[in-house]
């Protein structure tokens, strides 16, 4: 006998769960709590499965025996709708667990354990950051090229155009990272390469000029910084690195009975272990200042922050206080200083001064075949190079 809604809202809860029958498999699981549950009961391949189509009165009596119907239609046409409904629960919870913001942080994991550099990883997250707000939340295979351009257009109109083009670059990224892992089918961001405004390319402030660099470095000697910003700006002039790369020195990293430093490629924007020789100016000059350290821990350690290397805007801010404006100079500019007065030197091949800056090769076939580190032509420029700014000190320009 079919049900009514009369019989279905007047029935009450007893010791233990009850149902209420309507027919073709359908009825009312009525709970002890009084809680009231549709539920049908299905016969597929031979095996009793069940299916729930809601509470009442959420799920009207009416509804329910639609949803039954929809069944039944279903089985005639072959389908099996308890499996449909699984796979649907499955597919409903992968896209929770896989939300743009969730592949983009497993990808930021993967990158750190596979041993980038700290600065990289820092702005991943801070790329994420970025896109959160957007596109954080929404399951990735379903994120639009739309709704990225959106997010990056955002970053753009506050005027940083370059911080626009990067986070496009790292969304490519983890699109790329979701389609080889199966959480999507396409990369989104990759169409939108044109769609971005130009940044405007601007180069590190360096000195060229023999003279200037002269007094740049008489100032520095007369620098009264703490002894681990004072040596980290004398010895910066003198070997080519990356300021990054320089703050972040640790003793163990330096043989100065070989006069060689090697910076793990963790450090290194190339992801290579990278050798640095070593001048007698630059060895004597970290002895001093490994004296009073032990030689143990970070080469260049934080005054103020026990266990931690200066920081990043040490040599900046030092710059700074010898009066050199950051339309002047820069500790990242000095590397700029070196490549411009050793090329025009013409004692050096371009090769050597390349690897010693560590610079990529721009020709993918040439450097895969050229893969020398010039380490002969590179010592003896090395102590070139001090002897030669020791000189601009002295006011004997060449």
């Amino acid at each position: 006998m079919k049900l009514t809604n009369a019989q279905i809202s007047h029935a009450k809860p007893k010791d233990k769960d009850c149902k209420l029958t309507d027919g073709g498999g359908l009825h009312l699981l009525v709970r002890k709590n009084g809680s009231k549950l549709w539920k049908h009961r299905l016969r597929i391949d031979g095996r009793e499965q069940k299916l729930s189509y809601g509470p009442y009165p959420l799920v009207t009596l009416k509804e329910a025996r639609e949803k039954r119907d929809m069944t039944k239609l279903a089985m005639l046409r072959g389908e099996n709708p308890v499996q449909q409904r699984r796979e649907a629960k499955l597919a409903a919870q992968f896209r929770e667990q896989n939300s743009f913001q969730d592949v983009a942080k497993e990808f930021i994991s993967k990158r750190e354990q596979e041993g980038l550099a700290p600065s990289t990883i820092k702005k991943s997250r801070w790329f994420l950051s970025l896109l959160s707000p957007a596109i954080g939340r929404r399951p990735i295979d379903e994120v639009s090229s739309m709704e990225v351009l959106s997010a990056l257009k955002k970053i753009e109109k506050r005027g940083h155009r370059e911080s626009a083009r990067k986070t496009r670059s790292f969304a490519s990224r983890v699109f790329q990272y979701g389609v080889i892992t199966g959480r999507c089918s396409s990369d989104p961001a990759h169409p939108l390469r044109g769609a971005l405004v130009a940044p405007v390319v601007t180069h590190y402030a360096a000195i060229t000029d023999p003279a200037e660099l002269g007094k740049l470095l008489r100032g520095i000697d007369q620098f009264d910084g703490f002894p681990a910003s004072r040596y980290a700006l004398k010895i910066l002039p003198h070997v080519f690195v990356r300021p990054g790369e320089l703050r972040l020195a640790d003793w163990a990293e330096f043989n100065l009975r070989k006069a060689e430093w090697t910076i793990p490629e963790g450090r290194m924007k190339a992801r290579k272990p990278h050798r640095v020789p070593l001048s007698k100016q630059v060895c004597a000059m970290l002895n001093e200042l490994g004296a009073e350290t032990d030689f143990k821990g970070f080469v260049f350690a934080s005054l103020h922050a026990r266990g931690r290397p200066i920081s990043e805007n040490t040599i900046n801010q030092s710059l700074r206080r010898l009066g050199y404006q950051g339309s002047e100079m820069t500790g990242h500019g000095f590397r700029s200083t070196a490549s411009t007065l050793l090329n025009e030197s013409g004692r050096w091949s371009a090769d050597a001064i390349e690897r010693a800056l560590a610079h990529r090769d721009t020709n993918a076939i040439r450097g895969i075949y050229h893969r020398g580190e010039h380490w002969a032509e590179r010592v003896e420029m090395a102590q070139w190079w001090s002897d030669y700014l020791d000189d601009l000190k002295k006011e004997r320009l060449p």
